[in-house]
Order: structure tokens, then C-alpha cells, then sequence
């Protein structure tokens, strides 16, 4: 197994941790998760760099990270909405975004193609990844905007996604 998929896995594995944190009362918890949130989030940038500086991009590694980005993020934002720091509207977005991307990636696989991330899915994720920081650290008016701007670019990406790849929906090509 590599150390890009060894990466991968720690940031499922640390998933659990993210979430109890968040749940349990007190500052200290709240900068715990949030340290351990970050700390899972450089997995992703890390995993994705060794891989292709090392040419050990794998099966189990494509199959892996965009699972693991999307359990992460899914789990945070939906433990932030139960503690009553994000709509749920807006989770249900981000969410709704990263399974559609999911399903259209399945369906290029299925088709032979390869759906690689963007630039602007990266910003999303980093996005994200500062809104669900600021909510957690309950930092505002940071919180609120980066909120905002996550949701834009979730939905922009995720529109952008679909253009791109509506051909493969397109029934008259077979």
C-alpha cells in the first residue's frame, strides 16, 4: 500500500474523532476538532502530491480520495447543522453537489472516461474547508461569508460539472 493511500485512509480514520469532538461541550473540544479537521484536510492535499510525484497513482487511490473528501466534509457539515451553526439548506447543497459529481464520474467510468478534478472543485473544497473551520471555531462574520462562498462554489462547480459532461447523458450517441 502506498503512503498517498496510507493518507487516504487516515483521513477516514479520522473522521470519528472530528465529529465527537465537535460534539462534546467546551472551547478546547471545538479547537480540537477543529485542529483535527485541518489536520485530515492536508491529508487530501498531501495524498493527491505524492501520488503523482512518486507516479503511484492506484486503483484503490482513485477509488479512495474522493470518497474520503466527501465523508469528511459530509460528516463536519451535518454534525454543524445538528449543533445549529449552518442551515441545513446549504448542507444539503454541498451534499447533493458531491453525490451528483459522484454519479457522473461512475457514469464516465462506466462510459471509459476519466472526470479529473478542476481548479475551481479545488477552490470549492478549500472553501469548505474554511467554512466548516470558521463554523466550528464559531468565528463571525467569517463564518457566515465563507459559508456563502462555499455554497457559490459548490453550486457553480457542480453546474460547471454537468455542462461539461451532459454529453454522456445523451442517449441519441450510443
Amino acid at each position: 500500500m502506498t503512503l498517498a493511500n496510507k493518507l487516504t485512509i487516515l483521513r477516514i480514520i479520522l473522521i470519528p474523532p472530528v465529529v465527537v469532538c465537535l460534539m462534546l461541550p467546551g472551547q478546547g473540544y471545538q479547537w480540537a476538532a477543529a485542529a483535527v479537521f485541518f489536520a485530515a484536510s492536508v491529508t487530501d492535499y498531501l495524498d493527491g502530491y505524492l501520488s503523482r510525484s512518486r507516479n503511484e497513482v492506484s486503483r484503490l487511490g482513485k477509488l479512495l480520495d474522493p470518497m474520503a473528501d466527501k465523508l469528511l466534509i459530509a460528516a463536519v457539515f451535518i454534525t454543524l447543522v445538528e449543533l445549529g451553526r449552518v442551515a441545513a439548506w446549504i448542507v444539503i447543497l454541498i451534499v447533493a453537489r458531491e453525490l451528483a459529481v459522484t454519479g457522473l464520474r461512475a457514469v464516465a467510468a462506466a462510459e471509459g472516461l476519466v472526470v479529473p478534478a478542476d481548479t475551481l472543485g479545488k477552490w470549492k473544497m478549500v472553501a469548505q474547508i474554511v467554512a466548516a473551520i470558521a463554523l466550528i471555531l464559531s468565528l463571525e462574520p467569517i463564518a457566515t461569508l465563507s459559508v456563502w462562498v462555499a455554497a457559490v462554489l459548490t453550486v457553480w462547480s457542480g453546474v460547471d460539472y454537468v455542462r461539461r459532461y451532459s454529453f454522456l447523458f445523451d442517449e441519441s450517441r450510443r
